[in-house]
């Protein structure tokens, strides 16, 4: 079960830095870019230091497809919350309706 689980959890942590990463520089319009860029790239080395091991550990029980497909729908729900929480901006429904879109492509994925 601990190996079923246990990518999941990486991948959750590690969406969360890479939403950081890409994103969150977005509350500061002003700061300059040169600064901006470096201190994602070091959020991104935590988002790869779980990453990789999710999908290592992943690929012992998930197929390639079926880990991209997870990883997916773990960002557009982090995302989901990181928007509306963080940066001020809630999703609409044309949003939910096209995440909900990529959610059922990727239960398509699991489909044996």
């Amino acid at each position: 079960m601990l190996e079923r689980l246990l990518p999941i959890g990486l991948l959750l942590a590690s969406n969360l830095f890479m939403t950081f990463a890409w994103y969150g520089h977005l509350r500061f319009p002003n700061a300059p870019l040169g600064w901006v860029i470096l201190i994602s790239w070091g959020i991104a080395l935590l988002e790869y230091s779980l990453m990789v091991p999710a999908n290592r550990i992943g690929h012992l029980v998930y197929s390639a497809p079926q880990l991209k497909g997870m990883q997916e729908v773990i960002t557009l729900l982090i995302f989901a919350g990181f928007s509306a929480g963080y940066l001020g901006q809630p999703l609409k429904w044309n949003h939910w309706a096209g995440f909900a879109l990529i959610a059922v492509a990727a239960w398509l994925i699991f489909w044996e």
